[in-house]
């Protein structure tokens, strides 16, 4: 009740924000499968933990229980889910973040429409325009007082902020407590919990000059600026009523049903597909699918043929009986419907309702026929992930997969690629504990003459080590293979199958911790071998380290460039330090290798979430790229953060009440830079597939700027400025040409008239490569001028073909200091007769302290 209470109100407030545009209609709350059954519990159709908009789960750490999006995409864009602690679900956060309902619109528009945080924890203060120092905040019409406030037992102190004398701001324990009272309306994205508060920020009293996240990250427009171009603005009109109250469904995850839809018509015979495709299936049903799900599987070719009606998997019988039902012989056409069809019949054998039923449907070929199903298959509740073998496998089922919450891979004819394990390998259940799922240590293929070796070692860490398994693949004869555990004991118990050229093993109980060593040796010519290692969590009390990954988009024109997004975790910490790379493969097999960073520049939204990066620009041709990641984190060198999340709800310090500041138990504090330092771990997974288009056949030219430069930072060292920043690459890959720095005396001029500000000389600064950091100091120039206080510096970079990237974050230094009330004072002082006469020159005001002088 609490849950739908948070969203009702948080609905009609959402509702008058959006000037009557947006509201909750559909409501779908995903009970925990532990739960009791209940007869107002219904299974789900495609919703899933995965995908949900709102995860309510323990904080990431004891006491940490900010609301908070989980966002690293660019403004604008489409968040990845809200998470909200119990203990905040339950109300009892609200003296810290305001009403839950508030909290909620505050994060739903962090999710929905892309926009940020027009706070600053890090920068809570600035030198305007106007001389003053203000708080960060939009809008600069909410009012308070800006207060150093200190507690010892019962006794509590507060006293005027001083200023830092490097900086020329406030202190760093001076706060900004608002007006419990307040005339201004705006904004949700500062302080929603000001009960005033029921706007975005817009256009009109959007504050500029604030250093927040909104202003770096959305190019200085208000929030209701971007909202105002969303899809889902220009998709509605205000309206005149008002809206209804959200209708919540209630659902249930039952156990995982599954059908294979396995291709084996003619064209499955080539390449090897044929048996490659009975290798994955073999891997999921040995290792991935998890124990008390129900699977089926349907053959098709130019018919349907039902090979095994569904079994509840409880032990290695079920599992070995499946193994029986996987084709040998591939011939016939291609009818994708037909397949389809009859899982939907597999379905109904075992129950009348078949939501959320999944549908694992692989095929090589094309077929014209195939979109003729999209309605049937959205209408039974089904959902289809979809696996494509080859250049030629047909692209309309992608639209089966996105409608229906599944997801798409891509495994191309390289069989050294193992992508085609990839694909099945990542097929989890979206609503098992993490605890049930397998995770992939490792995956990896080369191809050799007889008598080569692959050897390498895959690590097994604390967090993992339970239902451990190996899998080795070939294509032609069967190799030599040796396991040795940690302590050097050789594992030798690998069960053979030499018709699907497949060995595999499962290490029993919990597998030693520490460096597994393992050999094969080809015996014969042109081999390729594979080998891919899963495991399982150790302890379900213990979330393991795991990785998640995806590209930017599902569908792709060129030239738009890509970004590849790759998570490390800890339960929701993240994992810092981690060496993480991906490769990217074409569907004719074409690879570029890239390397993520968590750096925050580039094509990396903030530095230290946990989210490596990196901008794809590498087309090669038209069709389908298939995504693989991997994570590795060495000794001492990884850590799990346990700093605070960016882009949540503001902490509420006090308020202001009849002069009086009324202040909140202050926040329980964690250092930011306490950090857990990690073992040596291994992770890799499949990231899916996407589709590129309108790529040329011939050479093209440079289309791609560099990358703009997001961390340029100033310090004023006494006449000198130094910068320093990332240098940037056309999109993450080679050296620009040159910089232009530019300087002013006003931030929103500088940024609103860059080119007509003054330019820096830096005749003799030489870029460096790509994420390079790089460091140049000058002397500001006109720095006299109408009594210049600030100086604000931005950058620009051009690279070999002239092309200019965006004009950089904008920094700036304070040249003179600002008194406490935020004006520039200059001081005269005169001895007349026994008096001391100081003259103190404001911007507004002579003051004249007058004291007699001492004796001495």
């Amino acid at each position: 009740h609490l849950e739908r209470d948070m969203v009702t109100t948080a609905s009609t407030y959402l509702f008058e924000a959006t000037k009557r545009r947006f509201f909750f209609k559909n409501v779908s709350i995903l009970i925990p499968e532990t739960w009791k059954e209940n007869s107002q519990y219904k299974r789900p159709k495609h919703e899933s933990y995965t995908h949900a908009d709102v995860i309510v789960a323990p904080p990431i750490a004891p006491g940490r229980d900010e609301p908070y999006t989980k966002q690293f995409t660019e403004c604008g864009e489409k968040a990845e889910y809200i998470h909200f602690t119990p203990d905040f679900v339950l109300g009892n956060k609200q003296n810290e973040y305001g009403p839950a309902g508030r909290a909620f619109v505050h994060e739903w528009a962090h999710l929905r429409w892309g926009v940020f945080d027009e706070y600053n924890e890090d920068q809570p203060f600035y030198s305007a325009s106007s001389n003053k120092i203000e708080a960060t905040r939009c809008s600069a019409g909410i009012t308070g007082i800006n207060k150093v406030y200190t507690c010892r037992g019962e006794s509590c102190l507060t006293r005027n902020c001083r200023l830092n004398a490097t900086t020329k701001l406030y202190e760093k324990d001076c706060q900004f407590f608002p007006d419990k009272v307040q005339t201004e309306k705006a904004s949700i994205m500062y302080m929603q919990s000001i009960e005033a508060t029921v706007e975005f920020c817009n256009e009109e009293n959007h504050n500029r000059e604030a250093p927040n996240l909104q202003n770096t990250k959305c190019n200085f427009r208000s929030t209701w600026e971007v909202i105002s171009i969303s899809e889902d603005f220009q998709s509605t009109t205000p309206m005149e009523g008002p809206p209804p109250t959200p209708a919540f469904s209630l659902l249930r995850p039952s156990q995982r049903i599954v059908c294979l839809v396995l291709d084996k018509s003619a064209s499955m015979a080539s390449s090897d597909r044929l048996n490659r495709m009975n290798q994955a299936a073999k891997y999921f049903l040995l290792q991935i699918v998890e124990n008390g799900s129900w699977v089926g599987m349907v053959h098709f070719d130019s018919t349907a043929t039902v090979k095994s009606q569904l079994i509840q998997i409880k032990s290695s019988s079920e599992r070995n009986q499946l193994l029986q039902s996987l084709p040998t012989v591939a011939a016939g056409g291609t009818q994708i419907c037909l397949g389809i069809r009859a899982a939907f019949q597999v379905f109904k054998q075992q129950n009348s309702e078949i939501d959320g039923s999944e549908i694992v449907l692989l095929t090589d070929g094309e077929d014209s026929t195939a979109s003729s199903c999209v309605n049937e298959v959205i209408e039974n509740g089904t959902i289809i992930h979809f696996i494509a073998l080859g250049p030629s496998a047909d692209t309309s089922v992608i639209q089966m997969s996105n409608l229906t919450g599944g997801k798409h891979y891509y495994a191309s004819d390289i069989a050294q690629n193992n992508g085609l394990i990839d694909a099945f390998g990542a097929l989890t259940s979206e609503n098992a504990d993490l605890s049930q799922k397998s995770l992939q240590l490792e995956s990896k293929g080369l191809t050799l003459n007889s008598k080569s070796w692959m050897n390498d070692t895959v690590i097994i860490d604390s967090t993992v080590g339970k239902d451990t398994f190996f899998l080795i693949t070939w294509n032609k004869q069967s190799p030599d293979i040796f396991l040795w555990d940690p302590s050097g004991t050789l594992m030798n118990t690998f069960t053979v199958d030499s018709n699907s050229k497949m060995a595999y093993l499962s290490v029993p109980g919990t597998a030693k911790l520490g460096i597994w060593t393992y050999s094969a040796q080809a015996t014969a010519d042109s081999e390729t071998l594979t080998i891919t290692v899963t495991s399982r969590a150790a302890n379900s009390s213990v979330p393991p380290i795991t990785v998640n990954a995806k590209m930017n988009k599902d569908n792709n024109i060129f030239p738009s460039p890509m970004i590849v997004y790759a998570e490390v975790l800890q339960g929701y910490a993240p994992v810092l330090g981690a060496n993480v790379t991906a490769v990217i493969e074409s569907k004719h097999g074409n690879t570029t290798v890239l390397q993520l960073l968590d750096n925050g520049t580039g094509a990396d939204a903030f530095k230290d979430d946990g989210v490596y990066s990196r901008y794809f620009t590498d087309y090669t041709e038209n069709g389908r790229y298939s995504l693989k990641v991997w994570a590795h984190g060495g000794t001492n060198s990884t850590t799990r953060s346990l700093r605070r999340p960016l882009n949540r709800a503001m902490y509420i310090p006090g308020w202001v009440v009849d002069g009086e500041i009324q202040r909140n138990p202050p926040r329980p504090e964690i250092d930011g830079n306490t950090q857990t330092i990690l073992e040596n771990f291994s992770r890799t997974i499949s990231g899916g597939a996407f589709v590129v288009s309108q790529v040329p056949n011939t050479y093209f030219p440079d289309r791609y700027p560099p990358s703009q430069i997001t961390d340029l930072d100033a310090t004023l060292d006494g006449d000198e400025i130094t910068l320093t920043w990332t240098a940037p690459g056309d999109f993450d890959v080679g050296t620009v040409k040159e910089y232009i720095i530019r300087t002013s005396g006003s931030l929103l001029d500088l940024q609103d008239n860059f080119d007509n500000a003054l330019q820096v000389n830096t005749s003799g600064l030489q870029p460096n490569e790509v994420n390079s950091k790089e460091t140049f100091t000058f002397k500001p120039e006109n720095t006299e001028e109408e009594n210049a206080t600030h100086v604000f510096i931005a950058i620009q970079s051009v690279d070999k073909n002239n092309l200019t990237s965006k004009i950089s974050n904008i920094a700036q230094v304070v040249l003179f200091a600002s008194d406490a009330d935020n004006q520039r004072f200059y001081v005269g002082v005169s001895v007349v007769g026994s008096v001391v006469v100081v003259i103190i020159f404001l911007s507004t005001t002579i003051c004249i302290l007058m004291k007699r002088k001492s004796s001495n």
